[in-house]
């Protein structure tokens, strides 16, 4: 490992760790996010964080994402989380399943394999996070 990487392993730890403390479950290669696909209850809701560096995953996704996964009354079954450009094969495969224009940070809600709603980067960054939280709540609200 060049010392870049040794560096961005560092450095993102702390920010996986956002989540895994708050139940999210961190798949970290393309055979953990298969297995989890696969074995997922088709009645069950999975909610999806693609974790990355940026400061809007650190001021907005990731405080958002585990604001209302843990304060709603409607939650998903599941937390997971994929880390963009740390786990870059894991990351790809859960894109696979979500088939939307790559984005990250970004989540995604299942209902078993089926993709139920996805919020992109886009409707992330550059917003004030009350929006953001409502977003998710609907998307629990509605699917959960």
């Amino acid at each position: 490992m060049n010392a870049y990487e040794a560096y961005m392993n560092e450095l993102s730890k702390q920010m996986r760790e956002e989540l895994t403390t708050h139940g999210f479950n961190s798949l970290e290669s393309a055979d953990a996010v298969t297995n989890y696909m696969q074995q997922v209850n088709a009645e069950d809701t999975t909610f999806v964080v693609i974790n990355s560096t940026c400061g809007c995953a650190a001021g907005l996704a990731r405080p958002a994402a585990v604001t209302v996964a843990e304060q709603n009354d409607k939650v998903p079954n599941h937390k997971v989380t994929v880390f963009a450009g740390q786990d870059k094969e894991a990351t790809a495969e859960m894109r696979n399943y979500i088939q939307q224009v790559p984005s990250s940070p970004s989540y995604a809600l299942f209902k078993g394999t089926e993709l139920k709603h996805f919020i992109p980067r886009e409707h992330i960054e550059g917003r004030d996070i009350q929006d953001i939280c409502m977003d998710i709540k609907d998307a629990f609200d509605d699917h959960c």
